[in-house]
């Protein structure tokens, strides 16, 4: 009979699965729920700050121009680009609102939902490589929406193309009967969000002081599980499948955001993987813009549920914008470093001052909106 050899000081014994991994997944698991809670926390903070003021903001929309940046303010205030859209939409159906000034305003919203990210990246800023990493993955979004307006805002307004190709569409869609999703990820974390909002709904300030917290804390310890935990795993299976290539980055980028039905929730994720060094900027760039067509379903979908033709068309110029925007920048090389290069750059100042994101986010994405909106009015 052979006796089994143990083994010696110096050799590693492997734990089972079920003792080591485990135990590590579920935390994961439930640091993850809490980063979801946070965001969706910190967005009922924001609606409980803005109320009624945004829709009467969104309603207030008299020209393109204005449109434009009441998107952008709308969608700031409320963190959703899908609430905006969709009220855009109602507005539209209902005749309140010409499509000539919703089709600026969804276009605003797209540049209005990059600031989720943005402040999900503020996390990381007291961490020095990691706050670089995690600052300019999350402002690539910002700088490539932002350059989509600058080349598409002036064709509209000189072509209207958005809206006669989108009209057309509309056409074609007109008698197909309303849509309802859910998304998975909201039944998971809604009752959490509504017992913080019970909580401490009276007091917004106190509810996004608890976001804040919740947020800052659960992209601390998913950093740092991610590195102990899974990262050889993680990069491994990232690399060889679902960021192989710019194309596959790009339809999951899509197909997440169509699931969860919010685009912040998709690029917001990724943020700590970029500043755990899991994900890179090239791999982080062509999925936010997948999120960006992906987006576009929730309002699709409440288009046809209001069953007008104008919302409906409005609906279908906020996916053109987005195919459009992809397809003008990132066929070309020169063109589609932009981003990627502004991203760099400010997440290099910002990492010798931290005062600049801090400055970004509040000029960027309330003050220069809110200003040209109450001189423009």
């Amino acid at each position: 009979m052979t006796l089994p050899i143990p083994p010696s000081p110096g050799a590693s014994v492997s734990k089972p699965f079920w003792k080591e991994t485990l135990p590590r997944l579920v935390f994961l698991a439930l640091i993850l729920y809490g980063f979801l809670v946070s965001i969706g926390m910190l967005g009922k903070a924001f609606q409980l700050f803005g109320g009624g003021v945004v829709d009467d903001l969104i309603e207030s929309a008299s020209t393109p121009l204005v449109g434009l940046f009441v998107g952008i303010l709308a969608t700031t205030l409320i963190q959703s680009s899908s609430t905006t859209t969709s009220l855009v939409v109602a507005l539209v159906g209902s005749g309140a609102m010409p499509v000539a000034t919703a089709i600026p305003m969804v276009l605003g919203a797209n540049i209005g939902t990059s600031v989720t990210n943005t402040l999900v990246s503020l996390g990381h800023i007291s961490r020095g490589r990691e706050f670089y990493r995690a600052f300019s993955a999350s402002t690539v979004h910002d700088f490539f929406n932002i350059m989509a307006v600058a080349i598409l805002f002036p064709l509209q307004l000189l072509t209207n193309f958005l809206g006669i190709f989108s009209s057309l569409l509309a056409e074609l869609f007109q008698k197909v009967g309303g849509l309802t999703f859910t998304s998975p990820l909201k039944i998971f974390t809604e009752p959490a969000v509504k017992a913080a909002v019970a909580a401490l709904g009276d007091h917004p300030w106190m509810l996004m002081l608890a976001s804040m917290v919740l947020l800052f804390g659960s992209l601390r310890y998913l950093v740092i599980i991610l590195k102990t935990l899974v990262m050889t795993k993680v990069e491994t299976l990232f690399e060889l499948v679902i960021f192989k290539n710019a194309a596959r980055a790009m339809l999951f980028g899509m197909a997440v955001t169509i699931l969860v039905q919010s685009s912040s929730i998709t690029t917001s994720i990724v943020v700590p993987l970029a500043g755990a060094g899991i994900l890179t900027l090239r791999q982080i760039f062509p999925y936010t813009l997948g999120a960006n067509v992906g987006t576009t379903v929730t309002a699709m979908l409440a288009s046809l549920a209001v069953g007008e033709i104008s919302a409906v068309t409005v609906a279908f110029a906020h996916l053109l914008f987005n195919l459009s925007g992809i397809l003008l920048i990132w066929p070309i090389p020169a063109i589609r470093e932009i981003p990627l290069a502004l991203a760099r750059w400010l997440a290099n100042a910002s990492s010798r001052s931290r005062w600049i994101p801090l400055l970004y986010v509040f000029f960027a994405f309330y003050l220069i909106p809110f200003l040209i909106i109450l001189i423009l009015r």
